[in-house]
């Protein structure tokens, strides 16, 4: 039987400099949408797959992630002193939300150095690779029809979203193949990054893996590839020439993301995200359409 999977991996060791200044002190992952960081909004999205055992891969000036989702007394004590129940269900929520566990990637030598840092917490055990820019709305669940897909197919699974021809050259793009069921293809090529127009199609990988643990071999003697960096990319194409490993699958998300990568698409993803809200939309609907109507 294919193992359980409990385990999520959250690489977090980038610099954030498409947000700087605000990230000079700061770590990206903690720029507020709304009002809660970004990572957390990925952490709820592993636990909601059932993948309470998440391991961070953070880097220097990173340790308020870890406060983030540590015990705050002070704080604690504070609101319930005021009485102020709610905010103090909010701060205590993000505390008990997932066992959480940290290591340090040490030298930034790519997404794929990043995943193989995890190999000793990991081990043996198929895990999850959620990446902080892409928030799914909870709504659409992916990471669990994932790995519904790795139960039944013994291998390893990548979402994948169509973008449009002019995008391709930003993402990590398939070549596929149909299998039977709509959602599911089989990829049988991949390249990170492609000169625009040279792009084999519009399946674009976004930030969400459920990988086998043969990926940690094939990654300990992958070269540096596209940015000088050792690909994750570079590695699932491996894996999807090695029909012993079950090969790789692609879901292909038609749902709702928020992209937080760079500053306008993390200004448009707190807009989508707000309207939403109960407490928010009712007076930030109405506000947003009458000024949208001032706009030339």
């Amino acid at each position: 039987m294919t193992p359980a999977l409990t385990k999520a991996v959250i690489p977090a060791a980038g610099l954030g400099t498409r947000f700087l200044p605000a990230t000079k002190a700061m770590p990206k992952e903690m720029l507020p949408v709304v009002d809660k960081p970004a990572i957390q909004y990925v952490v709820e999205e592993a636990v909601g797959a059932g993948l309470r055992d998440v391991l961070m891969i953070t880097g220097r000036n990173k340790a308020a992630l870890e406060n983030h989702f540590d015990r705050m007394y002070e704080l604690e004590q504070t609101l319930e002193a005021k009485g102020d129940r709610e905010r103090l269900r909010k701060v205590e929520y993000s505390t008990d939300l997932a066992d959480v566990h940290y290591v340090r990637q040490g030298d930034p030598l790519g997404l794929g150095h990043a995943v193989l840092r995890a190999k000793m917490h990991v081990g043996h055990e198929p895990f999850a690779v959620l990446l902080g820019d892409d928030i799914i709305d909870p709504r659409d669940p992916l990471l669990s029809r994932m790995t519904e897909v790795h139960h039944m197919r013994d291998a390893t699974v990548v979402a994948l979203l169509e973008v449009p021809a002019s995008q391709t050259h930003m993402y990590g793009i398939a070549t596929v193949e149909g299998t039977e069921d709509d959602d599911v293809v089989r990829i049988t090529g991949l390249v990170e990054k492609p000169s625009q127009g040279e792009a084999p199609s519009n399946y674009a990988i976004i930030g969400r893996y459920v990988l086998k643990p043969e990926i940690f071999a094939v990654l300990e003697h992958t070269q540096p590839g596209k940015g000088g960096e050792i690909q994750l990319t570079d590695a699932l194409l491996e894996l999807a020439n090695d029909d012993a490993s079950g090969g790789v699958y692609g879901v292909v998300f038609r749902g709702r993301r928020y992209d937080t990568g760079d500053r306008l698409d993390y200004i448009k993803a707190i807009v989508q995200l707000a309207v939403e809200r109960e407490d928010l939309g009712v007076d930030l609907r109405p506000w947003l359409r009458d000024f949208a109507a001032t706009l030339d």
